[in-house]
Protein backbone atom coordinates (compact mmCIF):
# COMPACT_ATOMS: atom_id res chain seq x y z
CA UNK A 1 0.00 0.00 0.00
CA UNK A 2 1.36 3.63 -1.31
CA UNK A 3 1.68 6.48 1.39
CA UNK A 4 -1.38 7.82 -0.51
CA UNK A 5 -3.58 4.78 -0.69
CA UNK A 6 -2.69 5.10 3.71
CA UNK A 7 -3.89 8.60 3.70
CA UNK A 8 -7.03 8.13 1.64
CA UNK A 9 -10.03 8.24 4.11
CA UNK A 10 -11.74 5.24 4.32
CA UNK A 11 -15.62 4.38 2.77
CA UNK A 12 -17.00 3.72 6.29
CA UNK A 13 -16.16 7.18 7.53
CA UNK A 14 -19.60 7.68 8.61
CA UNK A 15 -19.92 4.91 10.94
CA UNK A 16 -16.59 6.46 12.57
CA UNK A 17 -16.80 7.89 16.13
CA UNK A 18 -13.22 9.07 16.44
CA UNK A 19 -12.74 12.45 15.42
CA UNK A 20 -11.23 13.96 12.58
CA UNK A 21 -10.06 17.53 12.19
CA UNK A 22 -11.45 20.03 9.62
CA UNK A 23 -9.53 22.70 7.52
CA UNK A 24 -9.50 25.30 10.67
CA UNK A 25 -8.50 22.79 13.56
CA UNK A 26 -11.26 21.81 14.61
CA UNK A 27 -12.50 18.28 15.84
CA UNK A 28 -15.49 16.68 13.71
CA UNK A 29 -17.54 13.78 13.99
CA UNK A 30 -19.71 11.86 11.55
CA UNK A 31 -23.36 11.22 11.55
CA UNK A 32 -23.67 8.34 13.21
CA UNK A 33 -21.39 9.45 16.06
CA UNK A 34 -23.67 13.02 16.32
CA UNK A 35 -26.70 11.32 16.35
CA UNK A 36 -26.04 9.43 19.15
CA UNK A 37 -24.61 12.34 21.09
CA UNK A 38 -28.08 13.54 20.81
CA UNK A 39 -29.98 11.19 21.24
CA UNK A 40 -31.86 10.14 17.68
CA UNK A 41 -31.54 8.64 14.53
CA UNK A 42 -29.23 9.66 12.08
CA UNK A 43 -32.09 10.03 9.16
CA UNK A 44 -33.27 12.90 11.66
CA UNK A 45 -30.16 14.45 11.49
CA UNK A 46 -29.77 13.83 7.48
CA UNK A 47 -33.64 15.45 7.45
CA UNK A 48 -32.93 18.42 9.57
CA UNK A 49 -29.82 19.49 7.09
CA UNK A 50 -32.07 18.60 4.13
CA UNK A 51 -35.01 20.13 5.02
CA UNK A 52 -34.07 23.34 7.75
CA UNK A 53 -30.20 23.64 6.56
CA UNK A 54 -29.00 22.68 9.99
CA UNK A 55 -26.31 20.96 9.15
CA UNK A 56 -22.75 20.68 8.87
CA UNK A 57 -21.80 23.75 7.71
CA UNK A 58 -18.17 23.16 6.52
CA UNK A 59 -16.68 20.76 3.85
CA UNK A 60 -13.97 17.93 5.17
CA UNK A 61 -11.65 15.93 3.12
CA UNK A 62 -13.32 11.98 2.08
CA UNK A 63 -16.70 11.03 0.74
CA UNK A 64 -18.70 12.53 3.69
CA UNK A 65 -19.11 15.66 5.69
CA UNK A 66 -18.45 15.95 9.06
CA UNK A 67 -19.82 17.72 12.45
CA UNK A 68 -17.80 20.22 14.14
CA UNK A 69 -18.35 21.52 17.37
CA UNK A 70 -20.08 24.75 16.43
CA UNK A 71 -22.32 22.55 14.21
CA UNK A 72 -23.46 20.40 17.24
CA UNK A 73 -24.04 23.36 19.01
CA UNK A 74 -26.56 24.52 16.19
CA UNK A 75 -28.28 21.13 16.83
CA UNK A 76 -28.65 21.38 20.49
CA UNK A 77 -30.34 25.08 20.25
CA UNK A 78 -32.76 23.25 17.98
CA UNK A 79 -33.32 20.11 20.36
CA UNK A 80 -34.13 22.46 22.69
CA UNK A 81 -36.42 24.52 21.27
CA UNK A 82 -38.17 21.24 19.74
CA UNK A 83 -37.91 19.59 23.26
CA UNK A 84 -39.56 22.88 24.70
CA UNK A 85 -42.32 22.99 22.25
CA UNK A 86 -41.45 24.93 18.78
CA UNK A 87 -42.27 23.43 15.87
CA UNK A 88 -39.34 22.06 14.02
CA UNK A 89 -38.84 24.92 11.33
CA UNK A 90 -39.34 27.34 13.80
CA UNK A 91 -36.64 25.51 16.36
CA UNK A 92 -34.51 25.45 13.15
CA UNK A 93 -34.76 29.28 12.73
CA UNK A 94 -34.22 29.83 16.14
CA UNK A 95 -30.80 27.47 16.15
CA UNK A 96 -29.32 29.47 12.67
CA UNK A 97 -30.44 33.07 14.10
CA UNK A 98 -28.80 32.27 18.01
CA UNK A 99 -26.12 31.03 16.25
CA UNK A 100 -25.25 33.59 13.89
CA UNK A 101 -25.47 35.94 17.13
CA UNK A 102 -28.65 37.32 15.84
CA UNK A 103 -31.77 37.53 18.11
CA UNK A 104 -34.53 34.98 17.62
CA UNK A 105 -38.36 35.82 16.77
CA UNK A 106 -40.71 36.72 19.46
CA UNK A 107 -42.40 33.47 18.84
CA UNK A 108 -40.15 31.25 18.91
CA UNK A 109 -38.83 32.47 21.97
CA UNK A 110 -42.40 32.03 23.54
CA UNK A 111 -42.23 28.60 22.78
CA UNK A 112 -39.30 27.95 24.26
CA UNK A 113 -39.85 29.66 27.72
CA UNK A 114 -38.79 27.19 30.19
CA UNK A 115 -42.02 24.80 31.66
CA UNK A 116 -41.21 22.07 33.26
CA UNK A 117 -38.43 19.68 31.63
CA UNK A 118 -39.24 16.45 32.13
CA UNK A 119 -36.34 15.05 30.78
CA UNK A 120 -33.64 17.20 33.04
CA UNK A 121 -35.75 15.33 36.07
CA UNK A 122 -34.11 12.18 35.14
CA UNK A 123 -31.21 11.13 36.93
CA UNK A 124 -27.97 12.50 35.41
CA UNK A 125 -26.04 9.89 35.90
CA UNK A 126 -28.22 7.90 33.73
CA UNK A 127 -27.22 8.81 30.41
CA UNK A 128 -28.82 6.62 28.33
CA UNK A 129 -31.96 6.96 29.70
CA UNK A 130 -31.75 10.87 29.15
CA UNK A 131 -31.13 10.11 25.72
CA UNK A 132 -33.81 7.88 25.55
CA UNK A 133 -36.16 10.91 27.16
CA UNK A 134 -34.89 13.29 24.33
CA UNK A 135 -35.85 11.12 21.85
CA UNK A 136 -39.39 10.20 22.99
CA UNK A 137 -40.30 13.74 23.54
CA UNK A 138 -39.22 14.47 19.86
CA UNK A 139 -41.43 11.33 19.27
CA UNK A 140 -38.62 9.69 17.14
CA UNK A 141 -39.74 6.06 16.71
CA UNK A 142 -36.53 4.94 15.32
CA UNK A 143 -34.61 6.61 17.91
CA UNK A 144 -36.32 5.04 20.53
CA UNK A 145 -36.67 1.65 19.15
CA UNK A 146 -33.12 1.42 18.33
CA UNK A 147 -31.49 2.38 21.67
CA UNK A 148 -33.91 -0.06 23.74
CA UNK A 149 -32.54 -2.65 21.43
CA UNK A 150 -29.14 -1.67 21.86
CA UNK A 151 -29.38 -1.60 25.53
CA UNK A 152 -31.04 -4.91 25.35
CA UNK A 153 -28.46 -6.50 23.59
CA UNK A 154 -25.72 -4.71 25.32
CA UNK A 155 -27.23 -5.78 29.72
CA UNK A 156 -30.05 -7.56 29.03
CA UNK A 157 -34.04 -6.73 29.32
CA UNK A 158 -34.09 -6.24 33.24
CA UNK A 159 -31.39 -4.13 33.64
CA UNK A 160 -32.88 -2.52 30.33
CA UNK A 161 -36.06 -1.21 32.25
CA UNK A 162 -34.63 -0.60 35.37
CA UNK A 163 -31.91 1.85 34.58
CA UNK A 164 -33.28 2.87 31.40
CA UNK A 165 -36.48 2.66 30.77
CA UNK A 166 -38.45 2.91 33.76
CA UNK A 167 -36.91 6.49 34.90
CA UNK A 168 -38.03 7.47 31.13
CA UNK A 169 -41.70 6.35 32.18
CA UNK A 170 -41.21 7.58 35.49
CA UNK A 171 -40.78 11.17 34.71
CA UNK A 172 -43.39 11.17 31.76
CA UNK A 173 -45.79 10.28 34.75
CA UNK A 174 -44.56 13.53 36.70
CA UNK A 175 -45.41 15.68 34.12
CA UNK A 176 -48.64 14.43 33.40
CA UNK A 177 -49.80 14.95 37.03
CA UNK A 178 -48.20 18.29 37.03
CA UNK A 179 -49.08 19.79 33.77
CA UNK A 180 -51.67 17.10 31.97
CA UNK A 181 -49.30 16.65 29.16
CA UNK A 182 -47.52 14.20 27.60
CA UNK A 183 -50.01 11.45 26.89
CA UNK A 184 -48.73 11.04 23.34
CA UNK A 185 -45.33 10.23 24.71
CA UNK A 186 -46.27 7.97 26.78
CA UNK A 187 -48.26 6.06 24.16
CA UNK A 188 -45.20 6.27 21.87
CA UNK A 189 -43.07 4.94 24.97
CA UNK A 190 -45.34 2.28 26.10
CA UNK A 191 -45.60 0.74 22.13
CA UNK A 192 -42.04 0.86 21.82
CA UNK A 193 -41.28 -1.03 24.31
CA UNK A 194 -43.66 -3.53 24.28
CA UNK A 195 -42.39 -4.32 20.57
CA UNK A 196 -38.77 -4.64 21.95
CA UNK A 197 -39.85 -7.18 24.43
CA UNK A 198 -41.90 -8.92 22.22
CA UNK A 199 -38.60 -9.32 19.82
CA UNK A 200 -36.32 -9.59 23.18
CA UNK A 201 -38.47 -12.84 24.40
CA UNK A 202 -37.39 -16.14 22.25
CA UNK A 203 -39.06 -18.94 21.87
CA UNK A 204 -38.85 -22.26 24.04
CA UNK A 205 -39.05 -25.41 22.26
CA UNK A 206 -37.71 -27.27 25.06
CA UNK A 207 -38.16 -25.56 28.28
CA UNK A 208 -36.87 -26.24 31.81
CA UNK A 209 -39.93 -26.42 33.86
CA UNK A 210 -42.17 -29.24 33.11
CA UNK A 211 -45.33 -26.91 33.67
CA UNK A 212 -45.44 -23.59 32.63
CA UNK A 213 -45.45 -20.57 34.49
CA UNK A 214 -48.57 -18.07 34.12
CA UNK A 215 -47.98 -14.21 33.60
CA UNK A 216 -51.16 -11.94 34.39
CA UNK A 217 -52.07 -8.41 35.78
CA UNK A 218 -54.30 -8.28 38.79
CA UNK A 219 -58.32 -7.54 37.33
CA UNK A 220 -58.52 -3.94 36.85
CA UNK A 221 -54.79 -3.55 36.23
CA UNK A 222 -53.51 -2.15 32.81
CA UNK A 223 -49.85 -1.35 33.79
CA UNK A 224 -48.93 -5.19 31.67
CA UNK A 225 -46.17 -3.66 30.68
CA UNK A 226 -43.42 -5.01 33.28
CA UNK A 227 -45.13 -8.41 32.82
CA UNK A 228 -43.62 -8.19 29.37
CA UNK A 229 -40.18 -7.60 30.89
CA UNK A 230 -41.30 -11.02 33.23
CA UNK A 231 -41.25 -12.55 30.57
CA UNK A 232 -38.54 -12.23 27.88
CA UNK A 233 -36.24 -12.75 31.25
CA UNK A 234 -37.77 -16.05 31.80
CA UNK A 235 -37.62 -16.97 27.94
CA UNK A 236 -33.71 -16.11 28.00
CA UNK A 237 -33.44 -18.61 31.19
CA UNK A 238 -35.70 -21.55 28.82
CA UNK A 239 -38.53 -21.19 31.10
CA UNK A 240 -42.01 -21.35 29.37
CA UNK A 241 -44.81 -19.01 30.48
CA UNK A 242 -48.53 -18.46 29.53
CA UNK A 243 -49.14 -14.82 28.68
CA UNK A 244 -52.46 -13.74 30.10
CA UNK A 245 -51.83 -9.55 29.72
CA UNK A 246 -53.61 -7.12 31.46
CA UNK A 247 -56.88 -6.63 33.66
CA UNK A 248 -57.91 -10.48 33.90
CA UNK A 249 -60.89 -10.85 35.22
CA UNK A 250 -60.61 -12.86 38.83
CA UNK A 251 -62.91 -15.54 36.76
CA UNK A 252 -60.60 -15.94 33.44
CA UNK A 253 -57.69 -16.41 35.73
CA UNK A 254 -58.91 -19.39 37.68
CA UNK A 255 -60.00 -20.89 33.83
CA UNK A 256 -56.97 -20.30 33.07
CA UNK A 257 -55.22 -22.26 35.84
CA UNK A 258 -57.49 -25.11 35.69
CA UNK A 259 -56.72 -25.63 32.06
CA UNK A 260 -53.08 -24.89 32.28
CA UNK A 261 -51.97 -26.93 35.11
CA UNK A 262 -49.02 -24.44 35.86
CA UNK A 263 -45.95 -24.47 38.31
CA UNK A 264 -46.95 -20.78 39.36
CA UNK A 265 -48.92 -18.05 38.73
CA UNK A 266 -47.37 -14.23 38.82
CA UNK A 267 -49.79 -11.85 39.27
CA UNK A 268 -48.89 -7.83 38.80
CA UNK A 269 -50.16 -4.71 40.44
CA UNK A 270 -48.98 -1.52 39.77
CA UNK A 271 -51.22 0.53 42.00
CA UNK A 272 -52.47 -0.55 45.49
CA UNK A 273 -56.32 -0.29 44.44
CA UNK A 274 -55.39 -3.57 42.15
CA UNK A 275 -53.55 -5.13 45.30
CA UNK A 276 -56.16 -7.05 46.37
CA UNK A 277 -55.61 -10.56 48.71
CA UNK A 278 -59.46 -11.58 47.84
CA UNK A 279 -57.96 -12.36 44.47
CA UNK A 280 -55.43 -13.99 44.97
CA UNK A 281 -57.37 -16.41 47.50
CA UNK A 282 -59.74 -16.94 44.03
CA UNK A 283 -56.91 -18.68 42.53
CA UNK A 284 -57.71 -22.64 42.41
CA UNK A 285 -55.84 -25.08 44.33
CA UNK A 286 -55.12 -27.62 41.94
CA UNK A 287 -53.69 -31.58 42.26
CA UNK A 288 -49.92 -30.48 41.68
CA UNK A 289 -48.57 -27.98 43.86
CA UNK A 290 -48.69 -24.18 42.33
CA UNK A 291 -46.87 -20.79 43.71
CA UNK A 292 -48.43 -17.73 43.94
CA UNK A 293 -46.41 -15.09 43.50
CA UNK A 294 -47.46 -11.31 44.01
CA UNK A 295 -45.76 -9.27 42.17
CA UNK A 296 -45.26 -5.52 41.57
CA UNK A 297 -45.29 -2.40 44.11
CA UNK A 298 -49.38 -2.32 43.78
CA UNK A 299 -49.09 -5.11 46.34
CA UNK A 300 -46.68 -3.70 49.05
CA UNK A 301 -49.53 -2.99 52.26
CA UNK A 302 -51.53 -6.25 51.39
CA UNK A 303 -51.45 -8.65 54.02
CA UNK A 304 -50.33 -11.44 52.02
CA UNK A 305 -52.57 -15.43 52.15
CA UNK A 306 -50.08 -17.83 53.25
CA UNK A 307 -49.59 -19.32 50.20
CA UNK A 308 -48.41 -16.27 48.21
CA UNK A 309 -45.65 -14.88 48.20
CA UNK A 310 -44.75 -10.66 46.89
CA UNK A 311 -41.97 -10.14 44.91
CA UNK A 312 -41.54 -6.35 44.67
CA UNK A 313 -38.31 -5.90 42.16
CA UNK A 314 -38.23 -7.28 38.51
CA UNK A 315 -34.64 -8.84 38.66
CA UNK A 316 -35.98 -10.40 42.31
CA UNK A 317 -39.12 -12.14 40.73
CA UNK A 318 -37.06 -13.49 38.11
CA UNK A 319 -34.92 -15.10 40.10
CA UNK A 320 -36.84 -16.49 42.87
CA UNK A 321 -39.55 -17.78 39.87
CA UNK A 322 -36.89 -19.44 38.76
CA UNK A 323 -35.26 -21.05 41.27
CA UNK A 324 -38.49 -22.05 42.86
CA UNK A 325 -40.37 -23.79 39.82
CA UNK A 326 -36.68 -25.35 39.12
CA UNK A 327 -36.48 -26.80 42.41
CA UNK A 328 -39.86 -28.42 42.63
CA UNK A 329 -39.43 -30.03 39.48
CA UNK A 330 -35.81 -31.15 40.56
CA UNK A 331 -37.63 -32.34 44.05
CA UNK A 332 -40.82 -34.25 41.96
CA UNK A 333 -38.59 -36.53 39.98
Amino acid sequence: MTKSEQARPSDSTEGATAAEEDESGEPTLPVAAVARRLGIAPATLRTWDRRYGVGPSGHTTGRHRRYAPSDIARLELMQRALLKGAAPAEAAEYALRVSSGQQAVDRVEAATEPEVDWVSSISPDRPDAGGLGRAALAMDEEAVQRMIADAVEAHGVVVTWDSMVRPVLAAVANRWVHAGDCVEIEHLLDECVLAAMIRATPLVPTPRNARPVLLTCAPGERHSLPLYVLRAALARRSLSTRMLGAALPAAALAAAVRRTAPSAVALWAQVPANGDAAVLDQIPRTRQHLRVFACGPGWFDTDMPGRAEHLDELADAVDRIEAVVLGEADSAR
